[in-house]
């Protein structure tokens, strides 16, 4: 599973190369079109190698994505999260209750006479 890993961002990274290689060519990015910077009488603009804007927008875009799903499931993580503090309480409970039924009781028999835990995995 290792190798196939490295071998998948192997093929990924000369991928990026060859990109990058074939898009080397320079654009100007603006950030506002030129009638209204005219307007403003300024001009936001930054000239770069095209494969860096093919590869920020991609890097952009699954920030983006990342951010939205995370936020989309702030719900699920805190229903997981009450449930996982219930769980741990009632198994506090439960814990306290066998201890004490078998409270003043001698241990043997408290040892016998207590369930079976399964094994937790």
């Amino acid at each position: 599973m290792r190798a196939l890993r490295i071998a998948f961002w192997g093929i990924v990274a000369i991928c990026l190369v060859i990109l990058g290689l074939a898009n080397r060519g320079m654009v100007t990015l603006r950030l506002l079109p030129e009638g209204l910077s005219g307007l403003f009488g300024i001009t936001p603009d930054i000239t770069m190698p095209l494969y860096a804007v093919v590869l920020i927008g991609v890097a952009l875009g699954l920030l983006i994505g990342f951010v939205w799903e995370w936020l989309r499931e702030y719900r699920h993580r805190s229903v997981a999260r009450k449930r996982a503090r219930e769980v741990n309480r009632l198994e506090r409970e439960v814990d306290r209750l066998r201890h004490e039924k078998h409270e003043g009781q001698d241990d043997v028999l408290a040892l016998v006479d207590r369930p079976a835990t399964p094994a937790r995995s």
